[in-house]
């Protein structure tokens, strides 16, 4: 088996900011032609952490490693191999998108510009409009348009979808797609399940500054277990079904109603078992990331361990 290529790598990363604030003893790998995706809350510590990798912030604690260079000590020369959309645009004093693109152009050295055209076309982007008065989307737009055509082998992408309305989000995540075709190792951050589980072969779970979970797409969509809703007609039998020991994932007392996780093997065995009680009905609940990771959280608040 061919041995992975690490890309990045971020090992026991800590930055507290106090009061529980920060980002504490990170680990993930980001493998060559991967696309990795992070998902949380604001204040989560997604944008702390791609700080970090970017080199804009200095570890408090371990170390983050991009083509095997330290992100702190080597971040200029990181940055020849790096595209990267912050959370929050702001661009120079410049007059229109055009001056920017075309500085951003020379900075890179980039002499032809029909990529970027390309991209500009394809995201309906006016580039002439004054660059302080674009809207939120125009701004993230010019961002992506940037950031895109410099080619370079990592896309960095902290939030980038922010602004867009729902056509363009549709054709930047098919931008996603061909950049993942041509090889290139993207990590994307995003507040929304759905755009990562479309892009991503993996997504971590970050909750209070603390990796809860990474999980992996082609698994998550290929399980060998299922989740079924079953609710009772009488509360004697769903009480009943309840001391069974199913691996019960969610229980709503008052409807008389359990949401049980269980191996496809073991599917007979619960209708079997079913027969024997007067269900109101029974139905698969599909499985995707927002609920794997729900379920994660919700298992590790209930039992009051500390998230890792």
């Amino acid at each position: 088996m061919e041995e992975k290529e690490e890309v990045i790598k971020v090992t026991n990363l800590t930055k507290d900011y106090k009061n529980n604030r920060g980002i504490f003893d990170l680990n993930f790998t980001i493998y060559r032609g991967e696309t990795f995706g992070f998902v949380g809350t604001n204040g989560s510590g997604k944008t702390t952490t791609i700080r970090h990798i970017m080199g804009f912030i200095k570890p408090e604690q371990g170390t983050v490693e991009v083509l095997g260079k330290d992100s702190w000590k080597d971040s200029c020369e990181i940055k020849k191999y790096v595209s990267y959309i912050p959370g929050e645009i702001a661009f120079p004093d410049l007059t229109t998108g055009i001056a920017f693109l075309k500085a951003q152009a020379e900075l890179l050295n980039l002499k032809n510009m029909d990529y970027a055209n390309e991209l500009i076309k394809r995201l309906q982007l006016d580039p002439s409009a004054n660059l302080k008065r674009m809207s939120k989307g125009m701004k993230q737009k010019t961002a992506i348009v940037a950031a895109l055509m410099a080619d370079k082998e990592i896309l960095i992408l902290d939030e980038p979808t922010t602004g867009l309305d729902p056509l363009m989000r549709e054709t930047f995540l098919e931008l996603i797609h061909e950049e993942k075709a041509k090889g290139k190792t993207i990590l994307m951050s995003s507040q929304m399940f759905d755009e990562l589980e479309t892009t991503c072969d993996r997504v971590a779970l970050i909750f209070d500054g603390r990796i809860v979970d990474i999980a992996d797409i082609n698994a998550l969509k290929n399980s060998e277990s299922k989740a079924y809703k079953i609710e009772f007609k009488e509360r004697e039998e769903y009480l009943k079904f309840k001391r069974l020991k199913f691996n019960i994932i969610r229980d709503q007392e008052k409807y008389s109603q359990v949401t049980i996780r269980i191996e496809d093997k073991k599917l007979n065995h619960l209708f079997k078992v079913l027969k024997n009680y007067k269900l109101k009905f029974i139905s698969e609940v599909k499985f995707n990331l927002e609920k794997h990771f729900k379920e994660i959280l919700q298992k590790k608040l209930k039992g009051g361990e500390n998230v890792q």
